[in-house]
């Protein structure tokens, strides 16, 4: 049974009806909200705000009114959202550092570039901008359609007439369903230059029109300092993005001592956020040439930051600024616009600037034409007042007299109802003003004025000129020389200095690194004496495995048993208070290795790497630094054929200064002595055999100076060193079999 309430329920697959309205939904998104139309640059919202201002008569002579009176007439007649989105859409369009070109001038507190936000409307007060006069000049003229508002009582523009850029001058910000909008500020005259060249030849090369509008052009300044070729790209497919730094200088302080002051931060950065993070660097150490940064702003932005120490580089502390905080950011390039068919899609520079073009070219043709009808309306009462005064005393007899004036006087001097409407709607003091002269003079003046409308309508020649007229006028009002048409943003090359580490951000501290023997890792504060750790807390069945002096700014080389390096950073590891972290937690520790060597990293470092099956070759620390979390092989361990017991890496030995030989010694306690240039250096291999086996393997090698001669430590109680200077009898060839070492050399075949 089907009641009333059943009737207005319509039967639909839930998906389906979700769907289509989701799209609904997105598409309002799209075309009444968020993207901006190609030809005035303006979202509605932004449309609506100019328009009701406009009818408010708050131009830039006439006083300015509340901006609660705006808003109100906004949402009231033509945009029916919340006043706080209206208002802060017209907050933005007051704000200098905002936008290039204000399109509304404001009085009282629309915020500040620190972040702070405006006072309440009912506070404020605003009126338009001349940039705002120009975007909606010749509206009257029947240039643009108009549509309803909302609720069809009133109507608005669907676009303005856009003798202003607004486009590319103000750029345009947005996020849609599915697509959004960037599209960055640009100087004006910069821009009609450009569209002064697409009119000379639309073919015109983008690299040319781009030497006439080079790029962005910031309302908060800066230095773009995006590589050209880049911009080219993003400009021709319409897509890409702009890399802007912060103007900055050096300022002397004497004595050799000095402080950088920024004076121009990145558009759309938040000074007060800026600052903020700069002190949160400080403050966490991880930028330790940096002291301090004070804001000395007033009018102007002034960031001063401090150097730690007077001997830091400006450009390599500004560089880690860069990399760190909001001083450089990344401003997406998306030039997606609604097209006049309300289309949204991605142009190029020469597109915009040519859909711009074409839309002021239209205008001129709709503008002209409705002269020309204002013209022909007043060409024909002219005609008709020309009779009226050479017959004025019949025509004020026929006025007096008749009880119908209107067709007598048609009749009798052959005007259209036009004419006579206005000759009978005269006031008397008007007709002092009927000398025939004059109006001979006026009806001459506007014929030639039509004759050239005429000439205007019918040739896209003389609509180019008329175009190029407009534009010089443009870049004359916003040119280089006037306060709001100097460009701002300047462009250069990001500065080549070498490149900063992350170690360069650290704060050296010296610190002991403690490895256990179950691979935990630790750095404990200081320089520990190595001799008395036995205070150390271990987990249970764990214990001491080496210890060794570091700073907390150096890389630690981690050798493996299975030939493979790893290197982490002294400033990473966990504090020496606890028992620190397993090595598998900051690298990809091979399972069932073990350590066989950990030292600090120094640059250009010598070492001598070997296997227990005699090989070795003579490495070099900077190539065996690891970059990722799996390490770096370096020894390539030749494999056992029967798979059992392979040979194993080793042995690290620094090869000290002056050293000039080798010294190996076997399992089978045979020594042997040979130049350390018979061994090659390599960056990865298995190297070269180091001595000859029949048995066994090598059982210690080290590098010394030969004129030195072996030293090692006698067995017992009293540490003393023995030295062997003639070591004639046990020098060789590389991978000669040796001989027996020296009386008294230890049993375990160790040299330390």
């Amino acid at each position: 049974m089907t009641t009333d309430a059943d009737a207005g329920i319509i039967e639909a697959p839930f998906g389906d009806a979700l769907s289509e309205r989701y799209l609904v939904y997105a598409l309002s998104t799209i075309t009444a909200r968020s993207l901006p139309d190609v030809r005035d640059g303006l979202k509605p919202v932004h449309r609506r705000l100019l328009w009701a201002m406009r009818l408010l008569k708050l131009d830039p002579a006439n006083a300015p009114k509340k901006c609660a009176r705006v808003v109100g007439d906004v949402i009231g007649k033509y945009h029916p959202h919340g006043d706080t989105a209206v208002y802060d859409a017209m907050v933005r369009l007051a704000q200098d550092f905002a936008l290039r070109y204000p399109l509304v001038e404001g009085q009282g507190n629309f915020g500040n570039i620190d972040g702070d936000n405006a006072a309440a409307m009912r506070y404020t007060e605003a009126r338009l901008t001349r940039a705002a006069i120009l975007l909606m000049e010749g509206v009257d003229d029947e240039t643009v359609a108009f549509k309803p508002t909302y609720n069809g009582e009133e109507e608005e523009p669907e676009v303005f007439p856009a003798a202003f850029p607004n486009l590319l001058a103000n750029g345009a910000t947005g996020i849609a369903v599915g697509m959004a909008t960037s599209i960055p500020p640009h100087n004006v005259a910069e821009i009609a230059a450009a569209a002064n060249l697409l009119l000379d030849d639309p073919a015109v090369n983008l690299a040319t029109l781009m030497a006439m509008m080079p790029g962005p052009d910031f309302p908060t300044g800066g230095i773009i300092v995006e590589p050209r070729e880049s911009l080219i790209e993003a400009y021709a497919t319409g897509r890409g993005g702009v890399r802007l730094r912060a103007r900055w200088s050096v300022e002397e302080l004497g004595r050799g001592t000095w402080s950088i002051v920024v004076s121009e931060i990145p558009w759309g950065v938040q000074k007060g956020r800026l600052i903020e993070q700069i002190a949160q660097l400080i403050a966490d150490k991880k930028l330790p040439i940096l002291e301090d940064v004070r804001d000395e702003s007033d009018a102007e932005i002034r960031l001063v930051l401090e150097p730690r120490s007077r001997n830091v580089d400006p450009e390599q502390l500004m560089e880690g600024l860069f990399r760190l905080t909001d001083l450089e950011t990344r401003i997406s390039i998306n030039l997606n616009v609604l097209l006049p068919d309300r289309t949204p899609k991605v142009l190029g520079l020469r597109a915009l600037l040519q859909a711009w073009l074409d839309h002021r070219q239209d205008v001129l043709v709709k503008a002209s034409r409705h002269r020309l009808s204002e013209i022909v309306d007043r060409l024909e009462l002219l005609a008709g007042y020309i009779i009226a005064y050479l017959n004025l005393d019949e025509v004020i007899r026929i006025i007096r007299t008749e009880d119908e004036p209107k067709p007598v006087l048609m009749a009798a001097f052959q005007l259209t109802e036009r004419q006579a409407e206005a000759i009978l709607n005269m006031r008397l003091r008007s007709l002092r003003k009927l000398e025939e002269m004059e109006l001979r003079r006026e009806q001459e003046k506007l014929q030639a004025e039509r004759e050239d409308l005429d000439a205007l309508v019918g040739s896209t020649a003389r609509q180019k000129t008329a175009l190029k007229k407009q534009l010089a006028a443009l870049m004359k009002e916003f040119g280089g020389a006037t306060a709001i048409g100097k460009r701002r943003s300047d462009f250069a090359d990001a500065p080549v200095v070498a490149a900063i580490s992350r170690e360069s951000m650290i704060e050296r501290e010296a610190v002991t690194v403690i490895i256990s023997q179950r691979n935990w890792i630790r750095a404990q504060k200081g320089h520990a004496d190595l001799g008395q750790l036995d205070g150390l807390k271990f987990k249970e069945g764990d214990g001491l495995s080496r210890a060794f002096h570091a700073e907390t700014t150096d890389r630690i080389l981690l050798a493996a048993s299975g030939g493979r390096f790893f290197t982490v950073l002294a400033n990473d590891l966990p504090g020496g208070r606890g028992f620190g972290e397993p090595l598998s937690l900051m690298v990809d520790w091979p399972q069932g290795e073990d350590i066989i060597a950990a030292l600090p990293f120094k640059p250009g470092l010598k070492l001598l790497l070997a296997a227990t099956d005699g090989r070795g070759f003579v490495a070099n620390a900077d190539e065996l630094l690891a970059e990722t979390r799996k390490g770096r092989q370096v020894v390539n361990l030749k494999a056992d054929p029967t798979g059992k017991n392979g040979p194993k890496f080793a042995f690290i030995r620094p090869i000290g200064d002056g050293h000039d030989h080798v010294a190996v010694i076997g399992d089978n306690r045979k020594l042997l002595v040979f130049p350390l240039e018979a061994l090659p250096e390599m960056a990865r291999g298995q190297g070269v055999a180091l001595q000859k086996y029949k048995d066994g393997g090598l059982s210690d090698v080290m590098t010394l100076k030969l004129a030195d001669g072996l030293s090692w430590k006698l067995q017992g109680e009293s540490a003393r060193t023995r030295t062997e200077t003639d070591l004639t009898p046990w020098l060789g060839s590389r991978a000669a079999a040796g001989r027996l070492p020296p009386q008294g050399f230890p049993k375990d075949n160790r040299f330390q």
